[in-house]
């Protein structure tokens, strides 16, 4: 059984966030797997004898967009059973009572972010919680050809290659908008979260393993401009070390705690 955190360090965390004119926070695959989202290097990593390395790829796509199509149709099933947990709540609510205080930054592509500020806002306008989406989003749809979104696509029906979705303005086949294995980051997105980072006084980093760049350097421009790095992890990571406070324990327990 694992130690409760201490109460000196929630109590500080709290009190950074409480007290910091801008809060850029980061997410990763911990928080979205306490609501049941597999992550790709887990025992749910395998598909089919694949792992997602072979599959997510444009290489992959063009040799067999079915094959692909197929992996991701079961993925989508596999989140749409999924529901925020109360980590990503929190964090709707934080950015919905202060968006121009507030920059949420995932590295997820499942929508719970979304998810949770639509529940959160009610009849509010939810886009005012909405995550920079490093790596794109599962939900959507984008042209393989012209760059076409699609943000509410149709079934995708993988039985034939014939009846995956082509796009409407050049017939092009549709791929899921999100960033593959070596594919560039969008440079907007990236360029807003390094702004929100050198800008913060406090950078909230969640559920991730703080390895995967450009991601991971976050936190370390919030640091060299002077501000605070919060963890929240249930295992150490490379990040810990160096963090102000770092919190060993679950998303879902912890970030309501301090994110008020």
């Amino acid at each position: 059984m694992k130690e409760p955190v201490p109460r000196k360090e929630l109590d500080r965390a709290r009190d950074l966030l409480g007290t910091a004119d801008r809060i850029v926070v980061l997410t990763g695959a911990g928080i979205s797997a306490e609501s049941g989202v597999p992550t790709f290097r887990s025992a749910d990593g395998l598909w089919k004898t694949f792992r997602a390395e072979e599959l997510a790829t444009p290489e992959a796509f063009a040799r067999d967009p079915r094959l692909v199509w197929e992996w991701y149709g079961w993925r989508r099933e596999l989140i749409a059973a999924c529901v925020p947990n109360p980590a990503h709540q929190a964090l709707a609510r934080l950015a919905l009572a202060d968006p121009m205080r507030i920059t949420l930054v995932t590295q997820n592509v499942d929508g719970l972010h979304h998810r949770a500020a639509r529940a959160e806002a009610g009849s509010g306008d939810p886009t005012r919680a909405l995550p920079l989406e490093l790596h794109g989003a599962i939900h959507r749809d984008r042209c393989s050809a012209c760059d076409r979104l699609d943000r509410e696509p149709v079934a995708v029906d993988a039985s034939s290659e014939a009846t995956l979705p082509r796009c409407p303005d050049c017939a092009a086949l549709m791929r899921p908008d999100v960033v593959w294995f070596g594919e560039a980051l969008d440079h907007e997105v990236l360029g807003a979260a390094l702004s929100a980072a050198e800008r913060a006084d406090v950078c909230l980093v969640v559920g991730t393993s703080a390895l995967v760049y450009p991601a991971a350097s976050l936190p370390d421009v919030t640091r060299s401009r002077g501000g605070s790095v919060i963890e929240v992890n249930p295992e150490a990571t490379a990040l810990s070390a160096s963090a102000t406070v770092s919190l060993r324990g679950s998303a879902g327990r912890l970030v309501p705690e301090i994110a008020v």
